[in-house]
């Protein structure tokens, strides 16, 4: 394959987001085809045996196997770089791949981690089993309180791991004071930036090490396939983080990357418009119902430092219906145009109860800790009009008394 004229960094780095989004990473083949080319093959022959025998000892440029390089893959790859402004990126087959593949690679027993107490119930699992399990210490502290942070290094502290926005609290974290307290104790920070994208947020210009992403979410927009991705420096991907991947194999599919670059091009256009949609609909949500989560309103606490990190705040907020769940599942149950779904970055609006889906598999207590009470919902606006996402949700309050 040829890289299109413009590819190389000295181009791409004048170019805008939306751009990048479009074009960054593009390779084309000798027929010149407009939209990426998609490879589904597992393999790669060679002229030559001392072919095969050179590239797999690095010592020549070109493809081994898919589980390793594929053409498709790396388009994704460079293009989700040069989006989040990060020298390397590494896909894998889902979101919890990433994270899971982003904290193992760095971690040994005897290691400690400190991490945010608002994570998406899997990323809790992740601290609160997986890690102990194999003798990582973990520690979780409300990410939003800085000098949390700071009490709880320890002289074996690793790695600093937290999402903001938070799933589905909404917390804010102060990204420029954590990843700079990381950096001054020599250790990595891993934000998971799944909820914003780097069309919204860039946690690397704030001092992260390492941003993770589920790629399933608002990077596709479309809800069709599972995608992830870890972003770093050459250093860190290549010699930290590819021998854990390429040994476990978490690897994106040719076709699923495909799918995701086509995503990437109508990035900007979505989540801006959907960011303008939630903050409609959190507007009207705000005088019917017990308490709204989203940093895009005046009333969250963080809103400040939330729209000093962020473009805009995204289309995913939380909300207290006020009761408890059977007010909760009643409201899903009248909803008519928005979906009942665990998913989100959706063109589609969704909506879920999460102490019973994405945060089931979370200690009660510690569901309650964070905020995760029986009449919190989440919701993820789309591209529908605003006006008929209100009309729903006003018709499902009015049937359950609200």
């Amino acid at each position: 394959m040829k890289r299109k004229s413009g590819q190389d960094r000295d181009i791409t780095k004048n170019w805008k987001p939306a751009t990048l989004a479009v074009r960054g990473g593009t390779a084309r083949t000798e027929y010149g085809e407009t939209s990426e080319a998609l490879f589904l093959t597992s393999g790669y022959s060679y002229d030559r045996a001392e072919d095969a025998a050179a590239r797999f000892a690095g010592e020549q440029v070109g493809m081994t196997y898919s589980r390793l390089q594929n053409p498709t893959v790396e388009m994704l790859e460079k293009r989700i770089a040069l989006l989040e402004g990060a020298e390397a990126c590494r896909a894998t087959t889902t979101g919890m791949a990433a994270m899971t593949a982003a904290l193992l690679c760095q971690l040994s027993a005897g290691d400690h981690v400190v991490a945010g107490k608002a994570l998406f119930g899997s990323c809790r699992w992740l601290t609160d089993t997986l890690l102990p399990r194999f003798g990582i210490e973990t520690t979780t502290v409300d990410a939003r309180d800085n000098a949390a942070w700071e009490a709880a290094i320890r002289p074996n502290t690793k790695v600093f791991f937290f999402e903001t926005p938070a799933n589905p609290t909404m917390d804010v974290a102060d990204l420029a004071f954590i990843c700079g307290l990381a950096k001054s104790h020599g250790i990595t920070s891993v934000v998971d930036n799944a909820f914003a994208t780097p069309a919204l947020q860039r946690p690397l210009d704030f001092g992260a090490d390492v941003v993770a992403y589920s790629a399933t979410k608002m990077m596709d927009g479309q809800g069709r396939v599972l995608a992830g991705a870890i972003c770093g420096t050459e250093e860190f991907i290549l010699n930290t983080l590819l021998p854990f991947h390429r040994n476990t194999g978490p690897t994106l599919s040719a076709f699923n990357a495909w799918v995701v670059l086509k995503g990437l091009e109508t990035l900007d256009l979505r989540i801006r418009r959907q960011s303008e949609n939630a903050l409609k609909v959190a507007l009207f949500l705000e005088g019917r119902v017990a308490k709204v989560l989203y940093p895009g309103l005046a009333s969250h606490p963080q809103h400040d430092l939330a729209m000093r990190q962020m473009e805009m705040a995204g289309p995913i907020f939380s909300l207290y219906v006020g009761g408890g769940r059977a007010e909760a599942h009643g409201l899903l149950n009248g909803l008519q145009l928005v979906d009942i779904s665990n998913n989100i970055g959706d063109s589609r609006s969704l909506m879920t109860h999460p102490a019973s889906t994405t945060h089931y598999g979370m200690a009660e207590e510690a569901r309650l800790e964070v905020g995760i009470t029986e009449d919190m919902l989440r919701l993820n606006v789309g591209l529908e009009d605003a006006d008929d996402v209100i009309a729903d949700l006003d018709q499902a309050l009015t049937a359950i008394g609200r």
